[in-house]
């Protein structure tokens, strides 16, 4: 099979979870003799086309645009021009795969186009991050959502949540949406020989303390005001040895200021972003990894603290209660409670060989439930059966 991709960002550019999400997908689909070729957005001094692991990347530029809304115009237009020359020139594409709406115009003209069927991976919905929908922008958002999702042969997402969520918020036949959940590679987690893991853990804590993080967006659907709500009762139980790391850029000052009316200031750390190669290092001499998410339709943040090691505590919302099996792989808490939140980190902290066993399940969880490889064959399955059908009818 040959498969055009349409993915508005892709490393060193990351911005969500899209990047990972197509770097590490592809890659795998390309061991198993398909052709891909992902067109994505120019950056930095990155090559304008390469070929990484397999996958035939190329870069276009975008013209700056007035607001974001015009730049992601702006960036259909190009996308689809490089796609119709690509595939005139390549010819022989059997299918069309759009990652999110930002790409939605220019897959569905291609698609029309060149009558290549179209599948849509949608990583989250306008209505679940925002509760609904209420403003004119959200409203532009939600119908560019559906658009898609409408002009799909099929579509994929990433969770059993998320396939709810988008029969009901979309309006998509459930029949026509398929589950394959993220994945991650654990082997990615290394570590240089002469890390000195003493001296690093002093740059966040004393040596007495816990220390528990939150690493991620700061958006207000993350819930890091309901880990701060929750601090108070952890250190007074706790005797006050505990440092709270909240790890991610963003607008943080209103996180600032409740960690200050709480009285809870000494206690947390901001550190702004972190490089991934730090980031692989802090969690090895972290002890709780928190996500008390509002809306999460999965959860990979979660799965890269099972590979690294790290017991997860995270709330009951979204995708993360499937990826976090309770009491077997981490532990699961009510969304937005923060006294529930501040049991489920104290269940950890108080009880290590409870952690540890949470740990070791989780680690082998990811073989058995989270590898690309095995996300990849299904991803190829869900192609195969649209290459089947397009087959049998005259568009």
């Amino acid at each position: 099979m040959k498969v055009l991709v349409l993915a508005w960002e892709f490393p060193p550019r990351l911005v969500g979870g899209i990047a990972r999400h197509v770097a590490e997908l592809y890659p795998e689909i390309v061991k198993l003799n398909h052709k891909v070729h992902l067109i994505t957005v120019e950056f930095g001094d990155a090559p304008k086309y390469e070929i990484v692991e397999g996958i035939h990347l190329h870069r276009v530029p975008v013209a700056t645009g007035s607001d974001f809304f015009h730049w992601v115009a702006n960036m259909n237009h190009s996308m689809g021009n490089y796609g119709e020359k690509l595939i005139k020139e390549e010819g022989g594409f059997d299918l069309i795969h759009a990652h999110d709406w930002l790409v939605g115009d220019a897959a569905i003209a291609l698609k029309h186009t060149f009558k290549i069927p179209l599948i849509a991976t949608i990583h989250a919905t306008e209505c679940g991050r925002n509760n609904g929908i209420y403003q004119a922008e959200q409203q532009y958002i939600d119908g560019k959502e559906k658009s898609l999702v409408h002009n799909a042969w099929r579509v994929i997402v990433c969770s059993q949540y998320m396939r709810y969520e988008v029969e009901r918020a979309l309006h998509s036949p459930w029949d026509k949406i398929d589950v394959v959940y993220n994945g991650i590679r654990p082997e990615k987690k290394t570590h240089p020989t002469n890390f000195d893991p003493v001296a690093f853990r002093r740059r966040f804590a004393h040596d007495d303390e816990r220390i528990i993080y939150y690493v991620g967006r700061m958006a207000y659907e993350k819930g890091v005001f309901v880990l701060l709500n929750a601090a108070p009762r952890i250190l007074w139980e706790m005797g006050g040895k505990v440092k709270f790391v909240i790890i991610g850029g963003g607008n943080i000052d209103s996180l600032k200021q409740q960690a200050e009316t709480l009285g809870i200031w000494e206690r947390c750390y901001f550190t702004g972003f972190m490089a991934d190669e730090e980031l692989d290092l802090f969690q090895t001499i972290a002890d709780c990894a928190v996500f008390p998410s509002l809306y999460e339709p999965f959860g990979i943040v979660a799965l890269e603290s099972f590979a690294a090691r790290v017991p997860v505590v995270v709330s009951n919302t979204g995708g993360l209660s499937e990826v976090v099996q309770h009491n077997k792989t981490g532990v699961v808490t009510y969304a937005n409670n923060a006294d529930s939140l501040a049991w489920g980190i104290l269940k950890v902290l108080k009880n290590p060989d409870y952690a540890q066993w949470l740990v070791d399940n989780a680690y082998n969880s990811l073989a058995t439930r989270f590898s690309w490889d095995k996300l990849a064959q299904q991803t190829i399955a869900i192609y195969g059966k649209v290459v089947r059908e397009r087959s049998l009818i005259n568009w």
